[in-house]
């Protein structure tokens, strides 16, 4: 597994080996020891996944702090376009978005600290997303700034987005409380 610079920090791309035969592929995920080399969080503490028909875009989601937490996500099928903001409000790339293509025959992931928020356009019917994350859910801590305020061109004319999501507050009025030594 190889750890690729994003352009921000403590964000990485992780490119996974993937194994092709005439049955499939193998892929794996995630390593404990080679994750510690690598200097990334190990102390998962939930697991979920999604499901997402084409144009579906969730997000951009995060947990304020106390409940904070680090994500590694990746796409199990179908093929989504990822995205990323910096919400460190002393991070030289504060407010700032990367996007990165994830699918299971690019055997890529993204490793995303506390203090950004994350979100995804599936690009394919029926996308699955898996996700780790280091805290467990908090609904009071739960939040996300809109989609569409971000100053990112979505690649869709008719994005599908949940009650939820269309509810957030614009990242110009969001009071972020993260920096760069969030915990």
């Amino acid at each position: 597994m190889e750890k690729q610079d994003t352009g921000f920090a403590g964000c990485f791309e992780l490119q996974g080996s993937v194994f092709k035969d005439n049955r499939g592929i193998f892929l794996k995920t995630y390593h404990d020891e080679t994750f510690e080399k690598m200097g990334l969080r190990t102390d998962w503490k939930e697991e979920y996944y999604s499901i997402s028909g084409k144009n579906v875009i969730r997000g951009m989601h995060f947990q304020t702090p106390p409940a904070a937490h680090a994500k590694l996500v990746y796409c199990l099928h179908g093929e989504v376009l990822d995205v990323v903001i910096d919400l460190r409000v002393d991070s030289p790339t504060y407010l700032e978005s990367r996007s990165f293509r994830l699918s299971p025959a690019r055997g890529n992931s993204i490793y995303i600290p506390i203090g950004m928020a994350h979100g995804f356009l599936s690009l394919t019917e029926g996308s699955v997303m898996q996700y780790k994350v280091t805290s467990t859910y908090s609904s009071e801590n739960d939040a996300g700034v809109s989609w569409d305020s971000i100053g990112f061109e979505w690649p869709t004319e008719r994005p599908i987005v949940s009650e939820r999501d269309k509810q957030h507050v614009t990242l110009s009025s969001f009071n972020s409380p993260f920096n760069m030594a969030s915990k």
